[in-house]
C-alpha cells in the first residue's frame, strides 16, 4: 500500500540527486554545470510524464527567477570580495582576535551561537547563514579553519534559525487550524527552546571536537591591548551596521511603528529584505571604509568586476537551477506523494511513524526551504505523531528541529552556496559529508528521541 505513493515525484526526487552526485564526483564537474544537467533530466521526465509540460516548465523557470535568495547569494559573494578587497576584514578580524584569540577555536564558537540567537529574529536558513557569516567566516578563516569547514559550520547551524523560537516556521505551524486548536506560543516556546538548546550544546560539543581534530590554536601575538587594537581599527567595526539596520527596520518596536505609519505601512516593510539589504548595505560601508584601497579609474573597476564575476555568476546560476528543479519536482507531484505516504504512516507503530516523519521530512527539506516544507507537510506530520499521542508541544518541536536541516541536506540547500561565496570556496560538495554526517542525523536522531520521550523537555 506505501508503496503504491511512491510515484514519479518521488522517483523523481532520487534520480535527480543521483544525477547530481555522478556528474560532481565521478564527471569532477562543478555544482552549477550538476545542477544544470540534473534539471535537464527533470525537463524530461516533465515532457515525458506531463501532458502540460510546457506550462510546467515555464513555470519552473518563472519561479526561480522570482527568488529573491538567488540574487542575495550572488550580492554576498561580491560583498565578501569587496570586505577582502578593502582589507576591512583583516582589520576586523584584528578587533576580534584581541579578545577572543585566547580561545582555540573562538570564532567557530561565537558563529555557532551567534546562529542561535539571530534565529530569534529571523526563521531563515539563508538570512541566518548570511548575517552570521558575513562576519564569521572572514574571521575562521584568519584564524586557522580551513574554508571547507568555516563554510561546514555556517550552513550546518544556518537552521538553528527555525529550531530557536520566535522563528517564522513556529508561526507557521502555530496559524495552522489542526495545530492552532490545541497549542498555544507561549506554551510551545519553553519546549521548543529547551529542544533547540539541546541542538545548540551538541553544535557547541561539535566545534570542540573539530578544534582538536585539526589542531585550531590560539591566535598568535596576543600581547596587542584591546583598547589599542580598537583604537586603531573601530572603522571596521561599521560594517556591523549593516546587519543591525535591516535587522532593527524589520523586528521589534521600529517594525511596530512602521507598520502603523501611514506614510511607510506593512507592505513598505515586508519590501525591506534581510537577506538583500544585509550585503548591499556592508558592501557600501566596507567600499567607504576601505575606499582607499579600491581602484581609482574606470579601467580598474572594470579589472575588479572582470575578477569578481566569475564567482557570483557561479552562485547565481547553481540557485537558479536548483529552484527551477525544486518546483518541476512539485509539478510532478512530490508533495502530494508525500502527504500521502504520511497518512498512510499514521495507522502504523509509533516507532515506525516517527521513523517515516524524520525520513520525509528530510526528503522534503533538502529540495526545498524549511518554511517552505513546514507550509506543505507541517500539518499532516503534526497530526501523524499526534495520532501515536505525542504531546502538542513535543510534535511541535521535534517538527521544528527536522526542518531546521535546512543548510544540511545537499546539494538543493540555498545556505551551502550562500555561505560558499563568502567563504571563496569552490567545490561546495566537499562540505556534503560534514553537513550530512555531523549535523543533519544527528539532528534527527535528537528529535526522534525527543519524540520516543527517551529525551525528554520541559
Amino acid at each position: 500500500m506505501l508503496t503504491n505513493l511512491i510515484g514519479i515525484g518521488t522517483i523523481s526526487l532520487i534520480i535527480y540527486v543521483v544525477i547530481i552526485l555522478i556528474v560532481n564526483t565521478v564527471f569532477k564537474r562543478k555544482m552549477a554545470e550538476c545542477m544544470f544537467w540534473a534539471y535537464l533530466v527533470l525537463l524530461g521526465i516533465t515532457i515525458f510524464k506531463l501532458p502540460e509540460f510546457n506550462e510546467s516548465i515555464k513555470d519552473s523557470l518563472s519561479f526561480a527567477l522570482k527568488q529573491e535568495v538567488i540574487y542575495a547569494a550572488m550580492a554576498f559573494t561580491f560583498m565578501a570580495y569587496i570586505m577582502n578587497k578593502t582589507g576591512v576584514i583583516e582589520r576586523l578580524v584584528n578587533i576580534l582576535n584581541s579578545m577572543l584569540g585566547r580561545l582555540p577555536g573562538g570564532s567557530a564558537y561565537v558563529s555557532t551561537i551567534a546562529s542561535a540567537l539571530f534565529g530569534m529574529i529571523s526563521g531563515s536558513g539563508s538570512g541566518n547563514a548570511a548575517a552570521v557569516g558575513s562576519i564569521t567566516i572572514p574571521w575562521m578563516k584568519k584564524t586557522g579553519w580551513s574554508d571547507n569547514m568555516a563554510t561546514t559550520i555556517v550552513a550546518g547551524n544556518a537552521g538553528l534559525g527555525i529550531a530557536f523560537p520566535p522563528s517564522s516556521s513556529m508561526f507557521l505551524l502555530l496559524g495552522m487550524p489542526a495545530i492552532a486548536k490545541e497549542i498555544t506560543s507561549e506554551e510551545l516556546y519553553i519546549t521548543l527552546l529547551s529542544a533547540a538548546t539541546i541542538l545548540l550544546i551538541y553544535r557547541l560539543i561539535l566545534v570542540r571536537f573539530y578544534v582538536k581534530k585539526y589542531n585550531i590554536q590560539a591566535v598568535e601575538n596576543q600581547n596587542l591591548n584591546v583598547g589599542a587594537t580598537l583604537k586603531e581599527n573601530w572603522k571596521s567595526l561599521l560594517i556591523f551596521l549593516g546587519v543591525i539596520i535591516p535587522v532593527v527596520i524589520t523586528s521589534g518596536p521600529v517594525k511596530e511603528y512602521l507598520t502603523a505609519s501611514e506614510t511607510f505601512g506593512k507592505d513598505a516593510l515586508k519590501s525591506v529584505s534581510l537577506i538583500l539589504w544585509i550585503p548591499i548595505l556592508i558592501t557600501f560601508i566596507a567600499m567607504l571604509e576601505g575606499r582607499k584601497f579600491l581602484p581609482k579609474t574606470a579601467k580598474g573597476w572594470w579589472e575588479l568586476n572582470k575578477e569578481s564575476y566569475s564567482q557570483y555568476a557561479q552562485t547565481g546560476v547553481l540557485l537558479f537551477f536548483a529552484f527551477a528543479a525544486s518546483r518541476l519536482l512539485i509539478n510532478l507531484g512530490l508533495e502530494e506523494e508525500v502527504n500521502g505516504i504520511f497518512a498512510i504512516l499514521a495507522s502504523h507503530s509509533k516507532f515506525v511513524v516517527i521513523l517515516g516523519v524524520a525520513v520525509l521530512s528530510t526528503m522534503m527539506v533538502g529540495p526545498f526551504t524549511g518554511t517552505a516544507t513546514t507550509t506543505a507537510i507541517g500539518s499532516i506530520a503534526y497530526l501523524a505523531l499526534r495520532s501515536i499521542n505525542v504531546e502538542p508541544a513535543v510534535a511541535c518541536s521535534v517538527l521544528l528541529l527536522l526542518f531546521s536541516n535546512e543548510g544540511c541536506i545537499p546539494p538543493n540547500s540555498a545556505p551551502i552556496y550562500i555561505a560558499c561565496g563568502i567563504s571563496g570556496l569552490e567545490n561546495p560538495a566537499s562540505t556534503f559529508k560534514n553537513l550530512v554526517f555531523a549535523y543533519a542525523f544527528p539532528a534527527i536522531i535528537f528529535a526522534m528521541l525527543m519524540a520516543l520521550g527517551i529525551i525528554p523537555l520541559l
